[in-house]
């Protein structure tokens, strides 16, 4: 692993490096124009100016697998131990305040090896490799190699049933069994008891024989909640209990029976807002949501956008052909308010329409999916747009500063959109890459 000194004890500093170097750890210091890739420590004292450590930090955050240790010689004030966590390191502690230091480097060496690989694993069904995404995947592995509660939010179309089946995939329990899915939206009022609980023989109209609930089902195994924050809230309270004491009745049951299990939840909405409206308890969002993960939206992971499409149709419809650029083009441009799952649907269609043997090409996309024609007819330049250039034209500005203006503009815009990456807004503009990050100097230069 790579090393950087931020401190001026350097005796110190050469006590811990021995130490290391001793217990089988291979260094290297990382110079200065070296890139901090993989796993390193950031060495820091009281006195060590921060925004140098964060520079360091901000290098590595663009590469997926750096993670990095802040090794303090000396205690370091609380503040200082927050601005290195969110500036991205993963482990603070200072090295002569703690036992066995070593072994704290040294297992959490091993702990991210062992992510890593399952990370590794976790991409060729969660496909991406973008940073946001791997972090999402890191969180998800960190979550289900713990036995708490797990809430999963994101919007509809972000994996979140598919992230749920990983955590149970995942989940070390040596004898665990299956993992039962109850979807929320499809409980129907006054039987809804019964699908969460089971029943008795004779509790209601119908009930001709006694049926096991996903309690029961899921009992040593998971039971994932799809749409929890549709659980209506009698059947919330139910829940509840059963989670606190493990315990629950059939409908139409005066037995307590125990059921003992791994609960993960999914919801598209936001519970806590749920919970200040009072449509969810309070109670039980503090109950399911023991960790909580946020998938993020296909539109913040954008660079995941080609790999997937990739997937869907190479695993999805067995197509090996190669995918003309234009079409890939097409496909990044568009928005996804159905996330991933829009675009697994649009790459469907594609594929249904493709025939024969050659490559994939723009008419292969249906005309239903086809972008708009966006022009600038007049219709439009009597709107904002000519507003616009008519207020500039009365502060005196000619043609190429008009034109200027509007150009740096649509650089912004583009780059806002695309939540700053500069090769997918140069994609929207139809200009180079380098353009646009010679518009990123001078705005950060200014």
């Amino acid at each position: 692993m790579w090393f950087k000194p931020f401190t001026r004890q350097h005796a110190l500093l050469a006590d811990i490096l021995h130490e290391l170097d001793e217990a089988g750890l291979s260094l290297h210091a990382l110079h200065p124009n070296d890139p901090p890739v993989g796993p390193g420590l950031v060495f820091v004292d009281p006195l060590t100016p921060l925004a140098e450590v964060e520079e360091t930090l901000q290098l590595g955050a663009t590469y997926a697998e750096t993670r990095v240790i802040a090794v303090s010689v000396g205690l370091l004030p609380s503040a200082s131990t927050w601005a290195l966590l969110r500036a991205g390191v993963a482990e603070v502690f200072a090295w002569f305040e703690v036992e066995k230091p070593v072994q704290i480097v040294a297992a959490r060496l091993h702990y991210w090896q062992v992510v890593e690989q399952h990370v590794a694993d976790l991409q060729q069904r969660l496909v991406g490799k973008s940073q946001r995404w791997l972090d999402t995947l890191r969180q998800l592995v960190d979550m289900a190699l713990s036995s708490c509660q797990v809430l999963i939010m994101g919007e509809s179309g972000t994996g979140k049933e598919l992230v749920a089946q990983e955590i149970h995939r995942l989940d070390p329990r040596p004898d665990k069994r299956d993992c039962v899915v109850v979807d929320c939206t499809n409980l129907i009022p006054g039987l809804s008891g019964s699908e969460l609980f089971g029943h008795e023989k004779g509790a209601f109209t119908n009930a001709i024989s006694t049926r096991d609930g996903a309690l029961a089902l899921a009992h040593e195994g998971t039971l994932f909640l799809d749409e929890l924050g549709e659980l209506p809230l009698p059947l919330q309270a139910e829940l509840l209990r059963a989670l606190q004491e493990g315990t629950y009745k059939r409908v139409g049951s005066n037995t307590w029976r125990r059921a003992h299990f791994r609960l993960v939840s999914a919801t598209n909405r936001d519970l806590a807002q749920e919970v200040s409206r009072g449509t969810f308890r309070q109670d039980l969002f503090y109950r399911v949501s023991g960790w909580t993960c946020q998938l993020p939206p296909l539109r913040e992971r954008k660079e995941d956008i080609v790999p997937l499409a990739e997937h869907f149709f190479r695993h999805q419809h067995g197509i090996r052909q190669p995918v003309d650029r234009q079409v890939y083009d097409f496909l990044l441009l568009r928005d996804y308010p159905g996330n991933v799952r829009e675009l697994q649907q649009l790459v469907n269609r594609i594929a249904s329409k493709h025939q024969g043997e050659g490559p994939i090409t723009l008419g292969d996309i249906p005309r239903s999916d086809w972008p708009a024609t966006l022009g600038l007819v007049p219709a439009a330049l009597g709107g904002e747009l000519e507003a616009g250039v008519t207020h500039l034209l009365y502060q005196g500005l000619g043609l190429k500063e008009i034109k200027d203006q509007v150009t740096e503009i649509a650089k912004k815009v583009a780059i806002h959109h695309e939540n700053g990456n500069l090769k997918l807004a140069a994609h929207r503009l139809g200009c180079s890459e380098r353009i646009l990050q010679m518009h990123r100097r001078e705005v950060v230069n200014e």
